[in-house]
């Protein structure tokens, strides 16, 4: 079988079963459920993935990954803690509005995922705390515990996510970005 059509095939499991995942959860979706929703069988989708566990962490591991390297490298862009922190916010909204679902999904599943990570690999939350930290160094954010800073950061940014997953606000993160790099602001320069 050619290269690109295996690559084919298993980008197109994981676009089910992202979309799966978050329709129906990770624990109610079945091997054969995302086997059906690709129109392959189970076996077939055993090539791909040895289980929907390891699944569940390949897709999980490669966009936490990425996603951390596009915030270090929006935070780069900027010269000061502020700039940095805003554009990694409007960053997650971003993300958010260009891909929902799978946004959706690292959100969900990152509970039974995060421990799995080997020791510095980069991801979201050190990309914040970084930032958080030269920001203390730097005097521009007052000296605090910066994982309460960076929880708090992350807490303005995601429960609206969250809501809007529920459908309690617009499915759409992008207007209503910089009042959470206001708020986000305002809660690290509080103490």
């Amino acid at each position: 079988m050619p290269r690109h059509r295996f690559t084919d095939t298993r980008d197109r499991i994981e676009r089910a079963a992202i979309r799966l995942f978050v329709d129906k959860g990770v624990t109610e979706t079945s091997v054969r459920d995302i086997a059906r929703a690709v129109d392959i069988s189970e076996g077939a989708l055993y090539r791909h993935f040895v289980s929907k566990e390891q699944l569940v962490w390949a897709v999980f591991e490669r966009h936490y990954v990425a996603f951390a390297a596009r915030l270090d490298a929006l935070a780069q862009a900027e010269t000061t803690a502020r700039g940095q922190l805003a554009a990694m916010i409007r960053g997650f909204c971003q993300a958010h509005d260009e891909d929902p679902t799978l946004f959706r999904f690292l959100l969900f599943v990152q509970h039974g995922q995060l421990s799995k990570l080997a020791p510095g690999t980069p991801n979201p939350v050190d990309a914040v705390r970084t930032v958080v930290e030269r920001g203390i160094a730097a005097k521009e954010i007052p000296d605090q515990s910066p994982d309460v800073a960076t929880a708090l950061v992350f807490g303005i940014v995601l429960q609206p996510v969250t809501f809007a997953a529920y459908g309690r606000l617009p499915s759409t993160m992008g207007p209503m970005s910089e009042r959470l790099v206001t708020a986000a602001w305002a809660a690290v320069k509080s103490v």
